[in-house]
């Protein structure tokens, strides 16, 4: 088995973005994962801006060639439904022509999405990517390489670094990263996929419902490809623990009874079983890197904690890994010391963010705040459009956070 110097776990949008950047610098890599693609994982299968960005930076065709594809759907926007069931629409771009800008976002099943990128793995002559395989264990040698083992204690691979991409359940995160589920950084959530849901948005508008007694946690509905949407639900662990919460149960009440979900699920067929998944939340500031090795994505604990995205924040961490392991290798410098530079890069690029949404979470435990918003922008479109450019422009959505914001609210301003 290979003897490398860079070893991926994980094929995810992380590990595959990864990847790339390594080839696109010259770099050779061995790529594993354990399933066999394309596979499905759960998600809410939403691609935001951040995506389309560093698909760009992969290369500058690949945003318009994920477009043309029938496998996703042009997104234009967010639909948030306020506890009191008031919508306040939020284009991703505050004035947007459907018909011929570039979409925003895309909606995409990670089945299609994350072979999207596999394919481009596979053209890559730089990229050693081996499918169906298991690494059941890491054992890190006197001279710091890493071995891994299969199932049966055979020898896979030994690698110099390695570049951990293998999800919310990483072992390795746990057991060598130290990141530990922490019940008020870490959300349960449920995905399944339904034909025939009616009343969905136009131009694909995704949809976030804040409903009063299921908070801080919401339902989302996504549109997707072929009349299909993927439904679900995500609340804090803590919270589901707290409250008791049964989520699969919680689920399918509100699809029944909510006034603003019951008509649309009315006649609405669910295609296949309800999944659930746990997304590890980058509310807290964890280490990303330690001897030998770089953590990425969800086994990074990167997570946005307000709206669930991962995608994008995997891809972030995939390009920058891919950089600093160029640096280590130039520098033939492993060391804990040398790969934290990785961790301010990821942090340089995501932590305002991260931040700003741990307290949007926070806020959620105010109802009332949320509704006070929503009926005052629903009557102001100068104050729809600021909290539009909110998703755009981190210093606007500092506002959020301040006191300052809702006084002038109550005051007319």
């Amino acid at each position: 088995m290979p003897d490398i110097d860079i070893c991926i776990l994980g094929a995810g949008p992380g590990g595959a973005t990864a990847a790339l950047h390594l080839a696109n610098a010259g770099h050779r890599c061995l790529l594993l994962d354990r399933a066999t693609f394309p596979r499905d994982k759960v998600c809410g299968d939403a691609l935001s801006g951040k995506v389309i960005s560093e698909l760009r930076r992969i290369g500058e065709d690949l945003p318009d060639r994920l477009a043309a594809e029938p496998i996703q759907l042009p997104s234009w926007g967010i639909d948030f439904y306020a506890p009191n069931g008031r919508c306040l629409a939020v284009p991703f771009k505050p004035k947007y022509n459907a018909a011929t800008d570039r979409p925003a976002g895309h909606i995409s099943k990670r089945l299609h999405f994350d072979n999207f990128l596999i394919e481009e793995v596979r053209r890559r002559p730089e990229i050693d990517f081996r499918e169906n395989v298991d690494v059941a264990r890491h054992e890190q040698l006197p001279d710091g390489r890493w071995r891994l083992l299969g199932q049966s204690g055979e020898e896979l691979a030994t690698a110099r670094l390695l570049l951990v991409a293998n999800g919310a359940q990483s072992s390795f995160a746990r057991q060598i990263g130290g990141h530990e589920l922490e019940p008020a950084h870490h959300c349960a959530g449920l995905r399944a996929y339904y034909r025939g849901v009616t009343g969905l948005h136009p131009d694909n508008f995704i949809e976030l419902h804040f409903i009063k007694d299921f908070l801080p946690g919401y339902l989302w509905v996504f549109p997707l490809p072929n009349g299909e949407a993927n439904v679900g639900v995500g609340m804090l662990t803590e919270a589901v623990s707290k409250k008791k919460v049964k989520l699969r149960e919680r689920l399918d009440e509100m699809l029944r009874t909510h006034p603003a979900l019951k008509d649309r699920f009315a006649t609405a067929e669910r295609l296949g079983p309800v999944r659930g998944f746990g997304l590890p939340l980058g509310s807290k500031r964890r280490p990303l890197s330690g001897n030998g090795y770089l953590l990425l994505g969800d086994a990074g604990s990167l997570i946005d904690p307000f709206t669930g995205e991962g995608i994008g924040h995997a891809m972030v961490s995939g390009r920058h890994a891919a950089d600093w392991a160029g640096r280590a290798l130039t520098a033939q410098n492993f060391t804990p010391e040398f790969l934290k530079g990785y961790d301010g890069a990821v942090y340089n690029r995501l932590w305002q963010e991260l931040r700003l949404s741990r307290g949007l979470q926070r806020l959620l435990n105010y109802p009332w705040l949320f509704n006070f918003v929503a009926n005052r922008a629903a009557n102001n479109p100068t104050l729809a459009e600021t909290i539009s450019n909110m998703f755009l422009d981190l210093d606007l959505r500092e506002r959020l956070r301040q006191p300052s914001f809702y006084a002038k609210l109550l005051l007319g301003r």
